[in-house]
């Protein structure tokens, strides 16, 4: 059995998890615990003060006594807003409080974009165009050719946690480009782990979305691969015997 923990800003597509927990079908726990959101906008502001250490910290000890083995802040703003950095002392921090290899969703996006062998990116953001600028800036650090950013201006969270496969599909469409081997979705309040196979078919590439690339990057730290199609190219780079 494998368990590897997740703090989630509020309530918006937290149901993914259980949801990818059940694609994987194999001896993973996927444990969950909220995280203060704090003012639910997608500003820069905001979203420092939604991944300050102190929320973080105060949801460390029920995912120790989860049986976690690793834990990602599963936030992908909330986290690249702080640049380069500010993101790694953020999982630094993280990391001393909970006893654990920590890591969040902005570093799964770098890690995860490796994974799957793209050069060149789009991005196709629910959030508003500076916020976006902020993630492509970010991708850039981590040595990712970022080839378009298309932002939705989208402002807050509950928002975005409405959306189903119309304008999931619709926002990646837009936000694809032709020089782009990949398309990036980062937002964790974004449902879309039951489209991420869909939205590659439609898209012919890989599609890494940020509660997919989150559960990747957990499993990831705990040294644990599986092979769960159903998830995208991104969870098909293992054998198909689950270990």
């Amino acid at each position: 059995m494998t368990a590897v923990g997740f703090l989630y800003p509020g309530h918006s597509a937290e149901d993914d998890y259980p949801r990818i927990e059940m694609l994987i079908d194999s001896d993973v726990r996927l444990p969950l615990v909220h995280t203060d959101i704090g003012e639910d906008a997608h500003r820069v502001d905001a979203l420092i003060e939604m991944g300050s250490p102190e929320r973080l910290a105060a949801g460390v000890e029920e995912l120790r006594l989860s049986g976690a083995e690793a834990v990602v802040w599963a936030c992908t703003s909330g986290s690249f807003v702080r640049g380069w950095e500010g993101a790694l002392e953020q999982v630094r921090e993280l990391a001393v409080a909970a006893g654990l290899p920590a890591s969040s969703t902005s570093f799964a996006f770098a890690h995860a974009v490796r994974e799957v062998g793209a050069r060149g990116v789009a991005v196709a953001a629910t959030y508003p165009e500076d916020v976006a600028g902020h993630f492509a800036a970010f991708l850039k650090a981590a040595g990712v050719e970022v080839v378009s950013v298309r932002g939705s201006g989208i402002i807050t969270a509950a928002e975005v946690g409405t959306w189903g496969w119309p304008e999931v599909l619709a926002m990646a469409q837009a936000g694809d480009h032709p020089d782009a081997q990949a398309v990036l979705l980062p937002d964790t309040a974004l449902h879309t782990a039951a489209f991420v196979r869909d939205l590659e078919q439609e898209l012919g590439k890989p599609v890494l979305t940020a509660n997919q690339v989150t559960v990747w990057e957990a499993l990831r730290l705990a040294d644990r691969r599986v092979n769960a199609p159903a998830l995208g190219v991104l969870f098909t780079k293992e054998p198909l015997v689950q270990a």
